[in-house]
């Protein structure tokens, strides 16, 4: 699929912007563009070189390079020294997305489109809905925090949302995979920075919203505004989403969306009720009613309070859309989500938990499942620290959070970024109420942990889960916790 770039600015005067457009000659608006590429590094023939100014670095600096590489036009912000042909607008994000969709021939409107929004529980929810689909025999794509799929190809994702030239890509990758649908997960900073420009969804879905981002943010509302952009912005006509109802943010999307949206919850007042529920370490038993469907009960791998909501969001939102029958077989064969109550098993009888819970309210969710689980017969130590450069109030509740179910606390780094590790774990020691150690060093502390550990102990690894790097000003060190914690099994 290709496009003329006089194709792509019809389309960007049609949305109201008169666009500048600096062109050596008519034969210009013939150039033939087959790719929307924003990373200079990436372009090839026939790509349009989309120049995005960043928090940290500006793409029109990187013009030659993309020039060198076979760009055959430009999306700029302001004139450019390049022979290219260049359109000019006041933001590149605002229509970066919608020309990326003219250019892979929307790719959205050709797939079932589920979009996961909220602070905690999204990549599960997309793990479990992905499993549900594809026990109906569609094939389907995902786009999330841990991978990015095609249908086909699973790759490590680099962020949760991608650019929207990324997001429109990959999509026409998994139409051209023979995908039937897309599950996504789609972050605040990717709603409000324009990233799902050019997608539309026929699911969309909340889980819930908790204190974060709020650096970015500044309050709840702002971030609440933003996750609500995925139901106002960016659904198809006939969407209908599924929405906490036990949150406050989500009936708020009821009242908001009457007759668009499932509510699902644990309360009265949900449409989609968890009416029986059971767990223990073997899984979790879920007895669902659900008003026009009736009762579904079904039996998932996975473990912990938390993830009876996780199995009844993706339940709600697939009720309908697929037989109850793939339903239940794809809660009952969930993969095990990575960095998500990740269980390793230790020789001696010990075992460990990695997670990815970053939040006070999601570390409470995971400690407090594992102390559930275990009783209070086994010593559970808590490791964690906090990321540099993010919601600074958090760190002394981590600790109170901690103290409220584990044994002792061990403080460690995550990424530091600018910040100094020790600061950190200052700030996070100052909530801890329990006896605690602080090494800043991660991997020796993961060590450290792990030769103290007794038959029948637990240690709880949290806050970078699936991650792969510990970011520590401008270096990323290769290091991944489960990968940590099963070399050292392995030598042991």
């Amino acid at each position: 699929m290709s496009v003329n770039f006089g194709d792509v600015l019809s389309l960007i005067r049609a949305k109201g912007e008169i666009a500048n457009v600096r062109v050596k000659s008519q034969d210009n608006l013939n150039v033939k563009i087959s790719e929307v590429i924003s990373d200079s590094r990436d372009v090839k023939p026939a790509t349009l070189f989309a120049c995005i100014t960043g928090e940290i670095s500006d793409g029109h600096k990187f013009v030659s390079m993309a020039e060198s590489n076979g760009a055959c036009a430009l999306l700029c912000e302001h004139e450019v020294e390049s022979d290219l042909p260049q359109i000019i607008v006041k933001r590149v994000r605002d229509y970066l997305g919608e020309i990326s969709s003219l250019v892979y021939d929307n790719p959205s409107a050709k797939l079932l489109m589920v979009g996961i929004t909220g602070t905690n529980g999204k990549t599960t929810t997309s793990y479990i809905t992905r499993s549900i689909l594809q026990a109906a025999g569609i094939r389907t794509g995902l786009l999330g925090t841990i991978i990015e799929s095609d249908g086909v190809t699973d790759k490590e994702a680099d962020r949760t949302t991608p650019e929207s030239c990324i997001v429109q890509r990959q999509l026409s990758r998994m139409v051209a995979n023979k995908c039937g649908a897309c599950v996504m997960e789609t972050s605040s900073h990717g709603l409000y920075l324009g990233r799902l420009k050019g997608a539309l969804y026929d699911v969309p879905v909340f889980t819930n919203l908790y204190p974060e981002h709020l650096d970015f943010h500044k309050d709840m509302e702002n971030y609440f505004a933003a996750k609500k952009l995925l139901f106002t912005d960016y659904t198809k006509p006939d969407f209908c989403g599924a929405v906490n109802h036990d949150d406050p943010y989500g009936r708020r999307l009821s009242e908001e969306f009457p007759g668009k949206v499932r509510g699902f919850g644990l309360n009265e007042g949900a449409s989609s009720r968890a009416v029986e529920t059971h767990t223990s370490i073997n899984g979790t038993d879920i007895v669902i009613e659900a008003d026009g469907f009736g009762t579904l009960r079904l039996h998932s791998p996975l473990v912990g309070e938390y993830n009876i909501m996780n199995t009844l969001c993706a339940v709600t939102a697939m009720r309908g859309r697929v037989d109850d029958s793939a339903i239940i077989e794809g809660v009952a064969n969930v993969p095990q989500v990575p960095g998500r109550l990740e269980r390793i098993d230790l020789p001696n009888g010990a075992c460990v938990f990695v997670d990815f819970a970053h939040t006070p309210s999601a570390l409470r969710s995971v400690l407090g499942v594992i102390r559930k689980l275990s009783g209070n017969d086994r010593r559970i130590i808590s490791m964690f620290g906090h990321g540099g450069g993010r919601y600074q109030q958090n760190r002394p509740e981590l600790g109170r959070a901690a103290s409220e179910f584990a044994d002792e606390v061990f403080i460690t780094s995550d990424n530091a970024r600018e910040e100094e590790p020790y600061e950190i774990a200052h700030s996070i020691a100052e909530g801890v109420s329990i006896p605690y150690r602080v090494n800043v060093d991660r991997p020796e502390a993961v060590r450290t942990a792990l030769d103290s550990l007794k038959a029948g102990d637990i240690l709880v690894i949290t806050g970078k889960g699936p991650e792969r790097f510990i970011t520590i000003k401008d270096k990323k060190i290769p290091f991944n916790d489960a990968e940590a914690v099963k070399s050292w099994r392995d030598s042991h």
